[in-house]
């Protein structure tokens, strides 16, 4: 029996590329898609070459040409930057770390693109993320795991096999309606495989470069980034019990956890525990092992169940989560606020964890598996 039609997401890089030929070896029809979602031509301002659009649609073009797939342009950027970029800036202005890639790929990757799929009468998208999704395959014994209808069963999203490059972290906003027509074709594979893979079939990407920084805007420096958005403005730098120490540029330009670049000395080692709008003043702790640095608890808001129903059977049971990206897994427990309706938690962690940021996302996990997610505060 044939299988359906797939829009894979091409950025150019090798993953992507490589999924393209997995999903011709498994027998999908293959339609690829370019996601033009930034440019340095509408403000992007001084932005690395590595991640210009431009460079990455050509090698994405000659990889479909190479396949002998169709290939599409979509052109998101001004979706991008109302529903990404201005929310980014808007976070760091309140003082709170966002996470722009968790935000790309719930409202490009795996809306608007999803969306262009169902203009070509694609069943599922693909993307070259490091992760795995799984059906029910009891349920329906005729499908195969990994594959089958796109309307039937529940879904399981696991982490990538290859931990060191697991990508669940950033796809923890998205639902089961969202994953039930998702594929991605290197989640059992090893990056190594990958790259073995890309130059056994003489990917004209074989050996490009992995891509770096914020999504689809690239690698840049982050300060500079946002100086250029944000006007700085001079305020107190000051420690947990009150004591001026210097000066900062600006609230916005600093980071939760952060050591160096506060132009502080003494030998002291300082870091960055809070900051404050409304005084636009940045807190530090003194030395490692202050207290602040810690929290054993932390509030979510704006839950998103990955899992099919809700988190009511994980409450006050062990499961794990992890606050950021890379970061190894911690023991928690979930207990969910019963006059929110479920769109609030709180988590006690069974080992304080270090620089919680809030606006960040807290991604939940049972073993491998993501459960979903919320927004710290």
């Amino acid at each position: 029996m044939a299988k359906p039609r797939v829009l894979l997401g091409m950025s150019g890089g090798v993953d992507s590329s490589v999924s393209a030929v997995l999903l011709l070896e498994q027998g999908y029809e293959v339609i690829g898609g370019f996601m033009k979602n930034w440019s340095d031509s509408k403000g992007g301002g001084n932005l690395s070459e590595e991640c210009s659009w431009r460079t990455e649609r050509r090698d994405a073009m000659r990889v479909a040409a190479q396949l002998g797939i169709e290939f599409h342009t979509f052109d998101f950027e001004t979706e991008y930057r109302k529903l990404v970029y201005e929310y980014m800036i808007d976070e760091y202005r309140a003082g709170r770390t966002p996470n722009p890639d968790v935000l790309c790929n719930k409202y490009m990757k795996f809306d608007l693109f999803m969306r262009e799929a169902d203009k070509l009468g694609c069943e599922f998208i693909a993307t070259g993320h490091y992760a795995r999704v799984v059906r029910d395959t009891k349920a329906h014994p005729t499908l195969n795991e990994g594959e089958g209808s796109s309307k039937r069963g529940s879904v399981q999203l696991l982490a990538g096999v290859d931990h060191n490059k697991d990508q669940s972290y950033f796809l923890c906003q998205l639902t089961q309606a969202q994953l039930k027509r998702v594929l991605f074709p290197i989640g059992e594979l090893e990056k190594t495989e990958v790259r073995e893979l890309a130059r056994k079939h003489e990917l004209v990407v074989a050996d490009k470069k992995d891509s770096q920084g914020i999504c689809f805007v690239g690698k840049v420096d982050m300060q500079a980034f946002l100086e250029a958005r944000i006007q700085p403005h001079a305020g107190n730098i000051v420690t947990t019990a009150g004591e001026i120490i210097g000066q900062h540029r600006g609230f916005e330009f600093y980071t939760i956890g952060q050591r160096g670049g506060l132009g502080v000395g003494g030998g002291t080692p300082y870091y960055v525990v809070e900051r404050r709008p409304e005084t636009n003043e940045v807190v530090v702790a003194v030395g490692d092992e202050d207290p602040a640095l810690y929290k054993s608890e932390l509030q979510a808001i704006n839950l998103t169940e990955t899992i099919e129903g809700n988190f009511v059977k994980y409450q006050s049971q062990p499961i794990q989560a992890r606050i950021r990206y890379r970061q190894p897994l911690a023991s928690c427990e979930l207990s969910l606020d019963a006059n929110s309706q479920q769109s609030t938690a709180n988590v006690r962690f069974t080992e304080p964890q270090r620089a919680v940021a809030p606006g960040q996302f807290i991604a939940f996990y049972v073993d491998d598996e993501l459960i979903g997610s919320g927004v710290i505060v």
